[in-house]
């Protein structure tokens, strides 16, 4: 009898852990999702997409750091931020802002804007911005030669970064997921 109290006093510990695991990841995934829809509708971007690449690039720590000086949740460098500074007209930028949340979304939001327009002709703009957004657009001018000029398919299979790929589809994925959750907060 009492090694069966211990066992349901685990249990019910172990199910409080879990609960509240569960609640920090989501608290974690949505607690950027103002500041994510804000940017998106000022720059005409899908905030699942928007919110997609945050969770693919930072998993929604606004502190983190990347390998080529990207900052912040979005990720970005300096200068495709300083970019936005100045087409915002945004005085005495600097990027220690970057790790601002609200201002890393806006500066990676209207660099994804930029991207996607680039590929408007494309029949689906999304992967090919998104391999320019982590491959950088040398590559993908070197990838979209032929049908894959104009053809999704076509210029996922000709990327020669495994890598790359791997991070169109996982931010693909993730935007399918996002989708349904901002559309019903639009009704």
């Amino acid at each position: 009898m009492k090694h069966r109290w211990h066992w349901l006093v685990f249990v019910l510990l172990l199910l409080a852990v879990m609960v509240a695991c569960w609640r920090y990841c989501r608290w974690r995934e949505h607690r950027f999702d103002p500041v994510i829809l804000a940017a998106a509708q000022r720059y005409g971007v899908e905030p699942a997409l928007v919110k997609a690449v945050v969770w693919r690039e930072s998993r929604f720590n606004p502190q983190a750091r990347g390998r080529a000086a990207e900052v912040g949740l979005m990720q970005i460098r300096g200068r495709a931020a300083g970019e936005w500074a100045q087409a915002e007209k945004v005085k005495d930028f600097g990027p220690q802002q970057l790790f601002d949340p609200r201002t890393n979304t806006l500066a990676g939001t209207w660099y994804l804007h930029k991207l996607l327009g680039r590929y408007q002709k494309t029949d689906s703009p999304i992967p090919y911005a998104l391999a320019d957004y982590n491959a950088g657009r040398s590559n993908v001018l070197r990838w979209n030669k032929g049908a894959a000029e104009t053809n999704a398919v076509a210029f996922l299979n000709g990327m020669d970064f495994p890598a790359t790929r791997k991070y169109v589809h996982a931010v693909i994925r993730q935007y399918r997921r996002y989708r349904p959750v901002f559309a019903q907060r639009e009704q």
